[in-house]
C-alpha cells in the first residue's frame, strides 16, 4: 500500500545512514504519523544526519537550531523591532517558521528556553506579544539530545517529552556499516546530491493514507490491553495516558503502511511499541531505569495478543 515514493525515502536514506534502516523507518512513521521525533544517543551517531536526510528526502524547507545554554526564547519564535521609518514594531521571525526544525541537543538549553517549543510543538502556532502566528505546513520538530549524564545537559520536563510522539536511539553502527563508512564518501557530499523523493503536495496525501489504514477491534483491545497493564504495574510511577495510546495507534497504522498493509496487526504495534513508551515509563526506581527496547520487551512479554 506504502507509495514506491515513500520507499525511495527508505532506499535514498539507508546509502546515507548505513546499516539503520529499521531507525529511519520509525522517523519515518513518526512523521507520516504528523508527530514530533526525539533521536536521543551519544554524539557523533548521526542524530543530525538523519534529519537532514529526511528533510532533503520529503521535500521540506529546513532549519537547524542548536541549543546553547545562553539561548533565549526569542532567538526560536522571534522578536519585534522597532522600524524608524515607519515609527512601529515589525516582527521579525525566528527559525522555528520553516517546515522541519532541527532543535539540535535541545537539552543544553535552560528549561525556559526549552519550553518556546511547546506551544508550536502542540498547536502548530506561536503567541507572541497578544497575537498568534500560525507556522508552516506540514510542520515538524526532530530533536536531538545527549545522554542526561553529559556535562551541561538539562533534563526535558515530562510535559516536553511528551509532546514528542517517538523517542528512537540510533546506537553505533555494525562493523560492516562502519567499514563501508570509513572506505566511501564525506556523508556531507552524499547529503549534497540527493533529490527529493516527494512532490510538495505528496506528503499530505501519504499522511492522509495513514489515517486510512485499517485498525480492528481485536487490535484496539490490544493496545488497550497495553496501556491498562503499565497503569496498574507497580513498576512504573504513572501508565501511559490516552494522548500516548493515540500515538501507538496512530505510529502503527504508519509502520503498517510502510510494510505495504492496508490494516494494522500486532507486529505494527511491537514494532513502535519502544518508541512510544521509553521516554513516557518511568520507573519507580530510578535504578531500575531500562533501554526504550527492555521496556517494550517487558510489556510485550506481560500482554498477550488477544
Amino acid at each position: 500500500m506504502a507509495s514506491p515514493p515513500i520507499h525511495r525515502v527508505i532506499q535514498e536514506a539507508s546509502k546515507v545512514i548505513l546499516g539503520k534502516e529499521r531507525q529511519i523507518r520509525l522517523a519515518l512513521a513518526c512523521l507520516l504519523a504528523r508527530g514530533h521525533l526525539l533521536i536521543e544517543d551519544l554524539p557523533g551517531v548521526g542524530k543530525t544526519t538523519l534529519a537532514q536526510v529526511l528533510a532533503k528526502l520529503m521535500g521540506l524547507a529546513f532549519h537547524r537550531i542548536s541549543f546553547t545554554s545562553d539561548m533565549l526564547p526569542a532567538d526560536i519564535i522571534g522578536v519585534s523591532i522597532f522600524d524608524r521609518e515607519t515609527s512601529s514594531f515589525k516582527f521579525h521571525p525566528g527559525p522555528v517558521f520553516c517546515q522541519l526544525i532541527l532543535a539540535d541537543e535541545v537539552n543544553r538549553a535552560t528549561p525556559k528556553t526549552q519550553s518556546a517549543l511547546l506551544e508550536a510543538m502542540e498547536e502548530h502556532q506561536v503567541t507572541i506579544e497578544g497575537e498568534t502566528r500560525r507556522l508552516p505546513e506540514p510542520f515538524f520538530v526532530i530533536a536531538t539530545q545527549n545522554p542526561s549524564h553529559q556535562v551541561g545537559t538539562f533534563p526535558l520536563p515530562e510535559s516536553q517529552l511528551d509532546r514528542f510522539l517517538m523517542r528512537i536511539e540510533i546506537g553505533y553502527p555494525g562493523h560492516d556499516a562502519e567499514r563501508a563508512l570509513l572506505q566511501g564518501v564525506e556523508r556531507r557530499d552524499i547529503i549534497a546530491t540527493l533529490p527529493p523523493c516527494l512532490a510538495p503536495d505528496e506528503l499530505p496525501r501519504v499522511q492522509a493514507e495513514v489515517r486510512t489504514v485499517h485498525a480492528s477491534p481485536a487490535l484496539l483491545d490490544y493496545i488497550q490491553a497495553i496501556v491498562e497493564h503499565t497503569r496498574r504495574s507497580p513498576e512504573y510511577t504513572t501508565g501511559l495516558s490516552p494522548r500516548a495510546a493515540l500515538a501507538l495507534l496512530n505510529s502503527a497504522r504508519a509502520w503498517a503502511l510502510l510494510e505495504g498493509r492496508d490494516n494494522v496487526v500486532p507486529e505494527d504495534v511491537q514494532a513502535v511499541l519502544p518508541g512510544i513508551a521509553g521516554h513516557r515509563l518511568r520507573p519507580v526506581h530510578d535504578g531500575a531505569r531500562r533501554s526504550s527496547l527492555d521496556t517494550a520487551e517487558g510489556l510485550i512479554s506481560a500482554v498477550p495478543i488477544p
